[in-house]
């Protein structure tokens, strides 16, 4: 029988269970997904624990998840873009790809490439619409200084290299831990904490702060306005409320869920010029593992459910 995630209350991880469901029905122009890697997210857990339950309520018993890689095996009146046996990845707006298979429309895949693996193409969706998003909202101009919050997670680490491909200058806030990695991938690590808006000041004395992306919370947007960065050139993925009430931007995933920004971003990444860092699989089994593992917030990439062939 398939299988799919599910919570019927809000909750930590422990809330979350699998459970046995009907095989999926493609409806006219979805495909059914026999799903290989679905990655794993923060939205999703604020979803799950009611902490997002305002803007983004859930229906019990919930299903969950976003991302998604895995084979056609069915397709529905009038799909012509897809047949079976083909490899895709794509996302759900069902909150339906933690599961072992998933019925998804056709406007929401696009034909993996051979390049990527199932990890990397599973986890793609979440990290790489909002990274493209977030850079767009600042439009950013080759030799600007782009203060990135949270530059080591799973967003933030796409973000970062695409940052740098358009041509910016990019200050990551990060852990020590992680000074290694970005200063590898073009990035100026600077270390959260007290005293942070003085080491930003340091770190661009020189050319000053043209834009700031904040990937964490609402005090990466009060820092962003003391430190003088205009209100059009801010943007934050997280702190929605924040945003609307001090005019800063808050543009995310939603606005870039195009087959084609999926497309490009799939090219960056099989092409070697952007590299999603993968940090822990577990089985879908494991769900309760993975997202306690994800609440600890020190992982530097993505976490990503797998499953096995049928």
């Amino acid at each position: 029988m398939p299988e799919a995630v599910r919570f019927d209350r809000y909750g930590g991880p422990e809330v979350l269970y699998i459970a046995e469901i009907p095989m999926p029905e493609p409806a006219e122009g979805e495909v059914v997904v026999e799903v290989r890697a679905a990655g794993i997210n923060p939205g999703e857990a604020g979803i799950r624990s009611g902490a997002m339950a305002t803007r983004f309520p859930a229906e019990f018993p919930s299903g969950q998840g976003s991302d998604l890689a895995g084979i056609v095996t069915a397709v529905g009146a009038g799909v012509t873009a897809f047949a079976v046996g083909e490899e895709v990845l794509g996302f759900s707006w069902t909150r339906s790809s933690h599961a072992t298979h998933a019925a998804v429309p056709v406007g929401q895949l696009i034909h993996k490439p051979a390049a990527l693996s199932w990890e990397v193409a599973g986890a793609l969706y979440v990290v790489g619409t909002t990274a493209f998003a977030a850079a767009r909202a600042v439009e950013v101009k080759p030799g600007e200084t782009v203060v990135v919050s949270a530059a080591a997670g799973g967003v933030g680490t796409v973000l970062v290299q695409l940052l740098r491909q358009q041509g910016a200058r990019v200050i990551g806030i990060a852990s020590d831990t992680n000074a290694a990695w970005l200063a590898a991938h073009g990035a100026t690590q600077v270390p959260y904490g007290d005293g942070l808006a003085q080491r930003l000041r340091e770190a661009t004395r020189q050319d000053g702060i043209d834009a700031f992306i904040d990937l964490f919370g609402p005090q990466y947007v009060r820092l962003a306005l003391e430190l003088g960065v205009p209100k059009d050139r801010i943007n934050t993925v997280v702190a929605f409320d924040l945003a609307e009430e001090v005019g800063v931007k808050a543009e995310g995933s939603v606005l870039a869920s195009t087959a084609e920004v999926l497309t490009y971003m799939a090219d960056l990444v099989a092409a070697g010029i952007v590299e999603i860092p993968i940090v822990r699989v577990y089985p879908l089994a494991q769900v309760r593992q993975a997202f306690e593992d994800l609440s600890e917030r020190h992982t530097r990439g993505k976490i990503v459910l797998v499953n096995q062939p049928v």
